[in-house]
C-alpha cells in the first residue's frame, strides 16, 4: 500500500474527504516527527511506539574500489510493534 492507497483508506474508513485524510496524515506524520526530533517516544498503545536510537560510528567499505571509509555516527528512527498489531497480522 502507498501513500495515496492509504489516503484513500483513511478517507473510506472514517468517511472523510480525501483532501481531510490527507490533511490528517501530514498532522500525524508531523507530530511524529516533532517528538522524534525532541528526542522522545511516541506511544500508540496496541498499534507501536516510534523512539531514536543512537548508531555508532563505524568503519565501512565502498563497494566500488574497496576503500575503507568511515560512516559518522547517527540518530535513526525506530518503530516497535505492539501486541495488538503483532496478533493481528498472524
Amino acid at each position: 500500500m502507498n501513500k495515496a492507497e492509504l489516503i484513500a483508506s483513511i478517507a473510506d474508513k472514517a468517511d472523510l474527504t480525501k483532501a481531510q485524510a490527507t490533511q490528517a496524515l501530514k498532522s500525524i506524520e508531523s507530530a511524529v516527527t516533532e517528538a522524534l526530533k525532541e528526542g522522545n517516544k511516541v506511544s500508540i498503545v496496541g498499534f507501536g511506539s516510534f523512539e531514536t536510537a543512537t548508531r555508532a560510528a563505524r568503519v565501512g567499505r565502498n563497494p566500488s574500489t574497496g576503500a575503507e571509509i568511515e560512516i559518522p555516527a547517527a540518530v535513526i528512527p525506530k518503530f516497535k510493534a505492539g501486541k495488538a498489531l503483532k496478533d493481528s497480522v498472524n
